[in-house]
């Protein structure tokens, strides 16, 4: 539950004159077997996206393409890093809360998930993650 748990990911990129490709196998370009996949797009200038933390299931952002800007707390510290490569993830483990700004036009981020959707798994108001936060550190 802590941001030192956060990762930078790299993505292999096989680059060739007709364009370039990268790919993302679970279990070893992520730590975990991919459950869900999502992706986000066409979000309207001043929108923010996420504004949640999730109890078990980790996920890792990939700006495809445009920009955003990916803000994550522990309840004590927050970082802001820069998305804005296709070659390169951000792995968020449980017990972070995350929250996206300043999309570009024509971003698409794209989500992979180690757990299917399920709501109860969401903290969604902000001062009930910091009080689940507090209960866990005791």
């Amino acid at each position: 539950m802590s941001l030192d748990n956060v990762r930078i990911l790299e993505f292999p990129k096989i680059c060739d004159p007709r364009g370039n490709l990268s790919f993302i196998e679970g279990g070893c370009h992520v730590p975990f077997a991919i459950k869900r996949v999502f992706y986000i797009y066409d979000v309207p200038g001043g929108a923010c996206r996420g504004a949640h933390a999730h109890k078990q299931n980790s996920t890792v952002l990939i700006a495809l393409s445009g920009s955003f800007d990916l803000h994550l707390s522990d309840g004590e510290r927050e970082i802001i890093i820069p998305m804005n490569r296709s070659t390169k993830g951000v792995l968020i483990p449980p017990g972070v809360w995350d929250s996206m700004h300043n999309f570009t036009t024509g971003t698409v981020l794209l989500a992979l998930c180690s757990h299917y959707y399920e709501e109860e798994d969401y903290i969604r108001d902000y001062d009930a993650y910091l009080e689940y936060i507090k209960t866990r550190k005791t």
